[in-house]
This record gives C-alpha cells, sequence and structure tokens, in this order.
C-alpha cells in the first residue's frame, strides 16, 4: 500500500534488483487495500506521488498506477495479470515479506499467483523460511521462490505515522523528499478515520 513509502521498501527494491538481476521493480500503490482496514490514509493518487519521490533517484525502480485505475479493491492476481497482458514477454516476480508471503494460499486466486510469477522473498523477524515454504509448496511454487539475503529492516508504515503523531523526525525513515511531501501537505497528522473491505489479498 505504501501509506507512506519508506527507506524500507526502497532498500528491499535494491536487493530485488540485485540478487534477482531484475530489469526493473515496479512499486504498486493500491486504490483500496483488499486485505486490511486503511487508516490515516491520505488518498491514493499522494501515495503514488510519495512513491516517485521515494524512488526518484533509482532508474530501476518506477511506479506501476495500474491498481489506481482500476475501480474497487486491488487484488494481487488482478495485478499481474493485467501487467502480464501488457507485457506478455516479461519474466515477473512478486516481491513479499515472509509474513505476507506465509499467507499467500489465503489470498485470491493463489495457484493463479504463484502461476503468473515467482516469488521473491523478504525476511521477517518471526516468520522461518520453513513456514513460508509450507504455504508456497502445496501451492506448486517450490521451484518458482527466491529467497533473498538482505538482513530485515526495522521499519514499518505505521512506525512512520506514529513518529509522525509524536513529533519525531522522520527524514531517517522515510528520505528528504518524501518527509518534504508530508510536511507540506500535513498528512498523517489528523484523527484517523478508517475505512474497510472485505476478501483476501
Amino acid at each position: 500500500m505504501f501509506n507512506p513509502p519508506h527507506a524500507g521498501h526502497i532498500e528491499l527494491a535494491r536487493a530485488a534488483l540485485g540478487e534477482l538481476g531484475l530489469e526493473c521493480v515496479l512499486l504498486v500503490p493500491s486504490l483500496i487495500p483488499s486485505h486490511k482496514p486503511v487508516i490515516w490514509d491520505p488518498g491514493a493518487d499522494r501515495r503514488a506521488q510519495m512513491c516517485r519521490l521515494a524512488s526518484s533517484d533509482e532508474s530501476r525502480i518506477k511506479v506501476c498506477t495500474v491498481e489506481l485505475e482500476r475501480p474497487g479493491p486491488s487484488y494481487t492476481v488482478d495485478t499481474l495479470r493485467s501487467i502480464h497482458d501488457s507485457h506478455p514477454d516479461a519474466e515477473l516476480t512478486l516481491i513479499l515479506g515472509a509474513d505476507m508471503a506465509a499467507t499467500l494460499d489465503s489470498w485470491r486466486e493463489p495457484g493463479e499467483i504463484v502461476g503468473l510469477a515467482r516469488v521473491a522473498v523478504a525476511q521477517r523477524e518471526g516468520v522461518s523460511r520453513e513456514q513460508v515454504m509450507a504455504t508456497l509448496g502445496p501451492l506448486g511454487a517450490s521451484e518458482r521462490a527466491d529467497f533473498l539475503t538482505m538482513s530485515p529492516r526495522d521499519i514499518s508504515s505505521s512506525q512512520v505515522r506514529r513518529a509522525l503523531t509524536s513529533g519525531q523526525p522522520i527524514e531517517p525513515l522515510v528520505g528528504a523528499e518524501v518527509a518534504a511531501y508530508i510536511n507540506e501537505h500535513e498528512l498523517y497528522g489528523r484523527t484517523p478515520a478508517t475505512s474497510g473491505s472485505g476478501g483476501g489479498a
């Protein structure tokens, strides 16, 4: 969702580029996340702009707005189908944290997801490789999964939002451009409004 994008997202994208030899990494902000309620959401367009700012120094990290152009909740399988249709010769890789990869069997059409894309898994504390493979194996993804060697970064979007509401500096967490954008537009500084959506990721 990138609410907001932070340094951990960019480091993960760099790691995937380097370790897997990818041509590029797409940051895909969602219109309406399907897997969890939205809290403190400044809006999809602003999240997309923050992604552009966060990746502005990285020529091989790009922002893809396909989910913003499609109404309703954002499902990963639909996004992969759309990218595959527009780039039929590209080999797609879905980059996930281990915590999300371990829940992939609960997402919409998980078998189709692993058919459309390899899965690159970033380490997360408390989630083992065995737990991830216990989910991916039955989906037929045992030979289509890569585990990134980068150490997990102790940073999250919720941590950034908490820092903002408590008046702590966020530039070390999100970078100068995203921090300036958040401050300029006074994002994440008001009473949170929650909107929910059903379904799996």
